[in-house]
């Protein structure tokens, strides 16, 4: 299954959003108002919870800066990656495309495909706001 945002424009430069993403304890900005629980565990790691929903932990799995961030499931059983695409447009301005890839059985992707759309729309327009 992949997902994809629509590219949204940041006001920082690229090394300026990649940083910003780098630092784990941001991402607690961009999550959606329901957010139930967030922790930042190491430098690497952190886990989240939407209301009704279990305890996802992400992890740091591919950097390139300021370019790209890839995150991904710590958890082998839902494997997935939720990457971020970053491109300079000028000295204060850069683009942002996130994306998300997993592999899922047809019932599971059903199920989940909605409310991942909406909780990557959600971290996209955050973004757009910091």
């Amino acid at each position: 299954m992949f997902i994809e945002t629509p590219k949204i424009t940041v006001e920082k430069s690229d090394i300026q959003t990649f940083e910003f993403l780098n630092e784990l304890s941001n991402f607690e900005q961009l999550m959606p108002e329901n957010i139930d629980k967030f922790e930042v565990l190491n430098e690497n790691r952190f886990l989240f919870a939407l209301k009704g929903m279990p305890e996802i932990v992400l992890e740091k799995k591919e950097q390139s800066s300021p370019n790209k961030m890839v995150l991904g499931a710590a958890s082998e059983k839902l494997p997935f990656t939720l990457s971020a695409d970053i491109i300079s447009l000028s000295e204060n301005q850069s683009e942002v495309q996130l994306s998300f890839s997993g592999e899922f059985n047809a019932m599971m992707a059903m199920m989940i495909k909605n409310p991942i759309t909406n909780f990557m729309k959600t971290l996209s327009t955050n973004l757009a706001k910091v």
